[in-house]
């Protein structure tokens, strides 16, 4: 009866110093993960669906980038700017990112309001909201942590002017044009343009 007893003990104790074992490896897993797609190389985009669950997990500022399908300056902008892995590392470590076909005719709801395509604007109004009516390609707009603040940039910009705003809007909680007019004067660009992307 003892032998029995301390068998199934021993049972117990293995099963259960298993499972230990495997939850860590699986906890250590994800950490890794989370831990990668931070230093990627590549800007980890996600879907606007994707951000309002990721913002009740953990607010971060976001940074996204209205494209569409027959814009030259986007497609130019994917490539020398985007394309940068230091700007990429960047971003992943402090923004969720967020790359939106301004024409998309797909709705979308996002914090509790549906947004779907305006065929007499050829536009989807979530991005006419956000890039407050402008809709000139690309726009980079700069949102503050669960979109306390939204500031649209039109136009190309260059590696060195993405860099002066995103290290900007990670300055500050509360942007100004004081506070902008400073930051300009100060701030240097340190990034490195990726080979053939000048």
């Amino acid at each position: 009866m003892n032998k029995k007893v301390f068998g199934w003990a021993l049972l117990l104790v293995i099963f259960a110093g298993t499972s230990l074992f495997a939850q860590k490896k699986k906890s250590t897993k994800r950490a890794d993960l989370t831990e990668t797609a931070v230093n990627a190389d590549v800007i980890q985009w996600i879907s606007v669906e994707e951000l309002e669950q990721k913002m009740k997990q953990e607010p971060r500022k976001v940074i996204f980038d209205f494209y569409t399908d027959w814009c030259g300056w986007c497609k130019v902008m994917d490539k020398k700017t985007f394309s940068n892995k230091e700007l990429a590392r960047y971003v992943n470590k402090y923004y969720y990112a967020v790359k939106f076909n301004a024409e998309s005719k797909t709705p979308i709801t996002f914090m509790g309001k549906t947004y779907e395509y305006v065929p007499e604007y050829k536009s989807h109004r979530f991005a006419a909201e956000l890039m407050s009516g402008k809709m000139s390609y690309p726009t980079t707009v700069i949102a503050g942590k669960n979109m306390a603040y939204v500031n649209p940039v039109p136009g190309f910009q260059r590696l060195d002017q993405m860099e002066t705003l995103l290290k900007y809007f990670v300055s500050v909680e509360a942007p100004s044009q004081a506070t902008w007019e400073s930051h300009m004067r100060e701030f240097k660009a340190s990034w490195t343009p990726e080979p053939g992307t000048q």
